[in-house]
């Protein structure tokens, strides 16, 4: 997201460039139009130079017209230092992960930083097993064929909700530690069964579709065993007979 405030002076500087712009050629046109009419009275050709006159003239008034009515509006409040800096990372990040081996970094860097909010929190194991089984989902995702497609963006969802939710159980922990946070240790107890739960639930899926990947590629024949075994055969052949033929030829003198 850009910087409203930014915006909004980039597109007053736009209008107000416009319309000094318009001006100039407008003032040129009546400039010239004023000498040429009395200079060689009124022409097919003067009238076009009034009409172009005319036009940039109304084209400069609208400009300003404009610019005066951006400026009357209330200037947007600055962005946070924070949002700025998220607004920042955001730009990068959709720049960055245009390349393949970018979205990977991106990715892994993210993967990084959620674990190090959840360190030493009462899910960080949970959120390890989680880590590990989607990192195991993501290279079973490409084999998942048909209507077993349906639940790549089910598990993506329940992806972001699991590890979202593990950061809010670490932020809840880090308010505990505060004097009089007492009341909190029911629902710190309550989030943290849910995560628990939900990160079993993910490893479940995660191990049926390892075995849909698994059955699926037991109905067919993935590598062609018998036709391999008779490439080689044929290859031993070859061999063979350049074999027989190297050793039975006559030697020259």
């Amino acid at each position: 997201m850009a910087d409203p405030r930014a915006k909004y002076y980039a597109r007053l500087r736009r209008l107000r460039g416009s319309a000094r712009r318009w001006s100039v050629i407008a003032g040129a046109l009546i400039f010239a139009t004023a000498v040429l009419v009395p200079y060689d009275g009124v022409g097919l050709t003067d009238v076009f130079w009034a009409a172009a006159a005319g036009g940039t003239s109304a084209l400069a008034f609208w400009r300003w017209s404009d610019a005066r009515t951006l400026a009357a509006q209330p200037v947007p409040p600055e962005l946070d230092p924070a949002e700025r800096a998220s607004a920042t990372q955001r730009r990068i990040e959709s720049v960055v992960g245009r390349l393949p081996i970018g979205r990977t970094a991106i990715n892994e860097m993210h993967r990084v930083a959620h674990l190090s909010r959840v360190r030493g929190s009462a899910v960080a194991v949970s959120a390890t097993r989680l880590d590990k089984a989607t990192k195991a989902f993501a290279g079973l995702a490409p084999r998942l064929t048909g209507s077993a497609r349906e639940v790549i963006a089910e598990a993506r969802l329940a992806e972001h909700a699991l590890r979202d939710l593990a950061e809010r159980i670490a932020s809840v922990e880090r308010a505990m530690k505060t004097p009089g946070a007492t009341q909190l240790e029911a629902a710190h107890a309550d989030l943290v069964e849910r995560f628990t739960a939900g990160v079993v639930a993910y490893e479940s899926l995660v191990s049926a579709a390892a075995s849909y990947v698994a059955e699926d590629g037991r109905l067919g024949e993935p590598v062609a065993i018998g036709r391999l075994i008779e490439a080689g055969d044929l290859l031993r052949g070859i061999a063979e007979g350049m074999s027989d033929l190297r050793t039975g030829a006559p030697k020259m003198p």
